[in-house]
């Protein structure tokens, strides 16, 4: 994710097992992820074990540890992952720029599915440049939809742009993005709709990641839309002329599979 915000909290957990395919990895959903993901990780760092975490523990997780984000999506493993059941709804306009990034938040129950699972929209916000590249491609922006489940697991899904097309959703809300230094406040008369925002094909990627400012917090799930988006030369150069560049460099693997949505 990359940054939550300082309200946000990760509570990390594992993805634990193996994923089997065909029907039965379907009906598992979320929790064959899970599995996958935790053993793979396990194989592919294991043999760094207790040294590597002390390590992390005595230098911070920002530079010593080993489920970071962003990262360069090569070699996915293509799985019958579940379906994204989008649930979000129009909500008044509330915002901040913070310094680092201009955030847009949400607190009327929109909601991703994810399986059995379901995850709170809490915020989105932006990265110049994108952040998480697909097949070395780094992107001129992103967005980070950062949400929470009941039990405080952060899960954060990414959308990345390319320059093209004026995008519709970002023309509506550039007018009212706030400078570095004002409070955060409500837009009179103006709602957001994170669904105006989604790509038209909901195929995915999912890794296991982190924050990407400091604590860089481990055991944060990764959603990367596979269809990238498009906002024009000018619009990016306004948000550039509001948002400092801000995207953290990409991270190594260590080991960690990337799942790809059939």
């Amino acid at each position: 994710m990359s940054d939550p915000g300082p309200a946000a909290t990760a509570a990390p957990k594992a993805w634990t097992s193996v994923l089997p395919r065909g029907q039965a990895g379907r009906a598992l959903g979320l929790h064959a992820i899970r599995a996958l993901l935790a053993a793979c990780v396990l194989a592919g760092v294991g043999a760094q074990g207790a040294q590597g975490a002390q390590g992390a523990a005595r230098a911070g997780l920002c530079e010593q540890g080993l489920r970071q984000s962003p990262i360069d999506i090569v070699a996915p493993l293509r799985r019958p992952l579940p379906s994204l059941q989008f649930d979000y709804h129009a909500a008044p306009l509330r915002l901040v720029h913070d310094g680092h990034t201009v955030r847009v938040r949400f607190a009327n129950r929109s909601q991703l599915v994810v399986g059995r699972q379901r995850y709170t929209l809490q915020q989105f916000h932006f990265h110049l440049p994108g952040g998480d590249r697909i097949a070395g491609e780094e992107f001129a922006m992103g967005m980070h939809f950062t949400h929470k489940s009941p039990s405080g697991q952060l899960m954060t899904l990414v959308l990345l742009f390319r320059v093209g097309q004026e995008n519709p959703a970002l023309a509506a809300l550039l007018p009212h993005l706030s400078a570095p230094g004002q409070p955060e406040h409500t837009v009179a008369h103006q709602t957001v709709d994170a669904a105006a925002w989604l790509p038209a094909q909901r195929g995915y990627y999912v890794y296991d990641g982190s924050l990407t400012g400091p604590p860089c917090t481990e055991g944060v799930r990764w959603l990367v839309m596979k269809q990238p988006l498009q906002l024009s030369a000018a619009q990016l150069a306004l948000l550039k002329s509001l948002i400092p560049a801000n995207a953290r460099p990409v991270q190594p693997l260590n080991g960690r599979p990337i799942l790809e949505s059939e």
